[in-house]
């Protein structure tokens, strides 16, 4: 599934599929109140996680896109249990439940991402008391390479194809010691999917060789670690790109001062968050189709059909032709 591109002749997409945005708040409470509901039936201490009944690894992920890298490293000899998984919702708007803190009390590996976008991992384990899964954060892989002490931290980091390779490792190697005899197994996947991110990596590079540093502008940060990979430029005001991921609106002063950044020509593409929009990015997409800047379309979780790699490839993919490289 290519992401959309949209030229001067086409036509936005419809603003009324698109979801309200994020409410930590409402978040973090439904997250607490699954965990007080369901303390009765796991218990104030959580037995150490047995296999599945399939002798397969039980995996949990926060998001789909991390229980498909969990997949493709482990295949047949995982059990995955993706926790965000509905593509048509905006995952910022998500609210654990009862199920979703089952599966966290029978997971050997946890997989989350942290930098404060899933925090309904931490409540729920928490309420299981002291729960013996492997837990991967994404963000204490990504820590060597990024900053994460700025305040605009960008935490979409499945964006970012070293961290994924580095959570591709950290999974081989957990694995490996859950089911040594299967290291092999592993390792080989784990060779694998390294070798997609690689020739990624490389078609982001040829990209980038030829954008001669080309603007951007990103209605959220999303894309953020991709496109600048790309070699783009990203000349979006930081109070705008925030305030959209936040469900909040801009003084008329900074969207003037995106409108004319798209007008004028100073960013070659701009790319948006398909799950989530208000009036003021709606404003923006028209100003770009008006102008006849292209659009890209891009997503916070996997289209149906679509694997993690084949996925980052059509962003790349987007990029490249909206960009007419």
């Amino acid at each position: 599934m290519v992401p959309k591109v949209f030229g001067a002749a086409d036509s936005m997409p419809d603003a009324t599929r698109v979801l309200r945005l994020f409410d930590m708040n409402r978040t973090l409470l439904g997250a607490a109140l699954a965990a007080t509901s369901l303390l009765a039936l796991v218990g104030c201490a959580a037995e150490a996680p047995q296999p599945s009944p399939s002798g397969t690894i039980a995996v949990v992920a926060s998001t789909d896109v991390y229980g498909d890298i969990a997949a493709q490293i482990g295949g047949d000899l995982v059990s995955v249990t993706s926790i965000i998984d509905n593509p048509n919702q905006d995952p910022h708007e998500f609210e654990a439940d009862a199920r979703s803190q089952l599966a966290l009390s029978k997971a050997q590996v946890v997989i989350e991402n942290g930098a404060g976008y899933d925090p309904f991992v931490d409540t729920m384990l928490g309420a299981l008391g002291d729960s013996t899964a492997a837990r991967l954060v994404v963000a204490e892989l990504a820590a060597p390479r990024l900053d994460q002490s700025a305040t605009d931290f960008n935490e979409h980091l499945w964006y970012d194809l070293p961290t994924m390779a580095a959570l591709a490792q950290a999974l081989v190697d957990e694995y490996s010691t859950l089911v040594p005899e299967h290291k092999a197994d592993f390792s080989t996947r784990g060779d694998t999917f390294l070798a997609g991110v690689t020739a990624l990596e490389e078609r982001t590079a040829q990209i980038a060789a030829l954008s001669d540093g080309a603007g951007v502008l990103v209605t959220e940060p999303l894309p953020l670690y991709l496109t600048q990979a790309a070699g783009l430029l990203n000349k979006t005001p930081a109070a705008f790109a925030r305030a959209m991921e936040d469900g909040t609106d801009v003084s008329p002063v900074v969207l003037k001062d995106v409108l004319q950044l798209v007008s004028s020509g100073q960013v070659a593409v701009v790319v948006y968050n398909e799950q989530t929009s208000n009036a003021q990015t709606e404003q923006v997409l028209k100003a770009a189709n008006e102008a006849a800047v292209p659009v890209v379309a891009m997503t916070e979780t996997l289209p149906v059909g679509t694997d993690y790699l084949g996925w980052m490839a059509d962003n790349v993919s987007g990029l490249a032709t909206a960009l007419g490289r």
